[in-house]
């Protein structure tokens, strides 16, 4: 058997971006394109974690709206709008993946949609840190299921106990637990909420 490989697979919101507000006021113009008042910043930051699809769910839900059928493709437009506007690569990340890479190949698995996802990382400079790239919308179940988990590690030829999740929220250590895996989660971020 060849050599084994270390892997460090990465969430995307609240691990290696601070994408709350963006997130944020992009659910409060749908909400207020529908009718309703808009949420707090951290209550949206909250309902973040299990894709586009749960996020407009959660927030139509505490807006006190109904759920109409386009509902998740416009807030995608209108999120594709202002995806760097406030968003942000956390403080220390830059250097942190430059200092894993030489120990261990990298990759992003995260909930959100591929292409918004590609375009965050290309906007950071910080795509070609990545050996692997999955999104919420491709041929995998979104997390916490470990399909993607488990493709990436086939991909970089590691196994679960030379790989590490990294996130900030209970599904992403549920992810690396169904992997078997092991899991690191950030004292930052918004997934816990």
């Amino acid at each position: 058997m060849g050599h084994v490989q270390s892997l460090i697979a990465f969430d995307l919101d609240g691990t290696l971006i601070d994408s709350h507000r963006d997130l944020a006021e992009s659910a409060n113009q749908l909400i207020s394109e529908l009718g309703g008042n808009p949420l707090s910043e951290d209550a949206v930051g909250g309902m973040v974690g299990g894709g586009a699809a749960l996020l407009v769910k959660r927030a139509l839900d505490a807006a006190g709206l109904e759920h109409r059928k386009n509902a998740v493709a416009r807030f995608l437009e209108i999120y594709d709008t202002r995806l760097t506007n406030h968003t942000r690569v956390y403080d220390g990340i830059l250097e942190t993946l430059n200092a894993a890479r030489s120990h261990a190949s990298l990759a992003v698995l995260t909930n959100k949609p591929l292409v918004p996802t590609t375009k965050l990382l290309d906007a950071f400079a910080i795509r070609d840190l990545f050996q692997s790239v999955v999104g919420g919308d491709g041929p995998y179940p979104r997390k916490p299921d470990p399909e993607g988990l488990r493709a990436i590690m086939a991909t970089a030829g590691a196994t679960p106990q030379r790989t590490l999740m990294v996130g900030d929220s209970a599904i992403d250590y549920e992810t690396a637990l169904h992997a078997s895996a092991h899991a690191g989660n950030v004292s930052y971020g918004f997934g816990f909420a």
